[in-house]
């Protein structure tokens, strides 16, 4: 049964006062009865029953009998009630009719300005790896993404989907920090996403060139920009240009952690400091004598302790990655070969390291360089020993 104190709430919403919603239900229920039966059962005063039934009746929502004792009966809410719920769906029309007038308005004069309005949508933290799933499935053409240890173990929740738009052969790549390299979130990414890593602080998932999907590094919340035309093109050459002198990763997918952290910790030191570190040996010392080997060991790096086949794994990993080549190592006729296939002394630095290494092992090296405009440049080390 419908609790009658709530049909009394809900009616002093309509405008009515709390007796005259009190007598109307309690009409509505015991049906016809007399003025004072009516106080009774709607627990309104005695003294005030007569002028709640004649406001109830100049409402039209009852009717009172001439004769004594005075009777009364209560309209039916269909016929009692449907004058006001048309009067109040006419205000609820003519409300909408006005905001929508009010932002055609401001959207008119947005535009007259230069200016259109654009949304963005907020998601919970617990609802964020639901909403990446679902923007992965619904890619059409390629997916990039730039994300941190956060992001990145979001992401490899996503196998599933991540497979299914591989086989779509969408265009998938990935940027991530170094220290997520090899890690348990990165094996767990399916074969054919493309992975590089570089220096990133935050969460973008890029759909489409034109849906975003932001994480927020603090609390996992997130944002999704739809239809952002401007943003989605900005940040897809944001992204484009961060690929670009990223470092590849599929060279050490298969090595421990340790090894492909090593890795990439010998690449960004020769990288960021390597030249600073030539001119400061060269300026302080009249013989030119690059000692990388030294560079490395201050930044705690030791290649000295490590075997030959050891080194030469390391130095093939770090030729591929950064030079798309590799190093071989002929046993038999004691030859190193350092191919590289970009130009320019791109391989140099790392040749420089792999002779240190060999002459603190007491090798005696013979260098020989060549140069070629279309195939690279290629190293030959003839090694002997002391």
């Amino acid at each position: 049964m419908v609790n009658e104190q709530m049909l009394t709430v809900s009616l002093e919403e309509f405008g009515l006062s709390k007796y005259e919603s009190q007598a109307y239900v309690a009409l509505i229920s015991k049906g016809t009865i007399s003025a004072s039966e009516l106080a009774y059962y709607s627990e309104v005063p005695r003294t005030k029953i007569y002028p709640t039934l004649l406001k109830l009746k100049n409402k039209k929502l009852v009717i009172i009998s001439k004769s004594k004792p005075i009777m009364c009966t209560a309209i039916s809410p269909e016929d009692a009630f449907d004058g006001v719920i048309h009067e109040q769906i006419n205000k609820i029309n003519a409300m909408n009719t006005l905001v929508s007038n009010l932002k055609k308005t401001s959207e008119e004069s947005r535009k007259s300005r230069g200016s259109e309005e654009k949304r963005y949508f907020h998601i919970s933290a617990n609802k964020v790896l639901t909403q990446l799933q679902t923007m992965i499935e619904g890619s059409k053409l390629s997916i990039k993404i730039m994300t941190d240890q956060g992001g990145f173990g979001l992401l490899a929740e996503c196998k599933e989907q991540l497979v299914g738009v591989i086989r779509r052969n969408l265009d998938v790549k990935v940027i991530i920090p170094s220290t997520q390299i090899c890690s348990e979130s990165y094996r767990a990414i399916p074969e054919g996403v493309e992975i590089k890593t570089s220096d990133i602080t935050q969460n973008c998932f890029i759909f489409d060139e034109t849906e975003l999907l932001m994480i927020n590094n603090d609390n996992g919340k997130g944002a999704i920009f739809s239809s952002t035309e401007i943003l989605g093109i900005n940040q897809e050459k944001v992204f484009l240009n961060i690929w670009k002198n990223s470092i590849k990763t599929k060279v050490v997918a298969d090595m421990t952690k340790a090894d492909a952290q090593e890795i990439y910790k010998i690449i960004k030191i020769i990288n960021e400091t390597g030249l600073m570190y030539i001119l400061n040996s060269t300026r302080e010392s009249k013989k030119i004598e690059i000692d990388f080997l030294k560079l490395l060991e201050k930044n705690g790096i030791i290649l000295k302790s490590k075997s030959l086949d050891d080194i030469i794994e390391i130095m093939d990993a770090i030729i591929q990655i950064t030079c798309s080549g590799h190093v071989n190592f002929e046993a038999n006729t004691k030859n190193i070969t350092v191919e590289s296939k970009l130009n320019n002394g791109y391989s140099l630095p790392w040749v420089s390291i792999l002779e240190g290494y060999l002459q603190k092992q007491g090798y005696k090296t013979r260098t020989i360089y060549q140069n070629n405009s279309s195939k690279g440049e290629k190293t030959h080390i003839k090694i002997s020993k002391n």
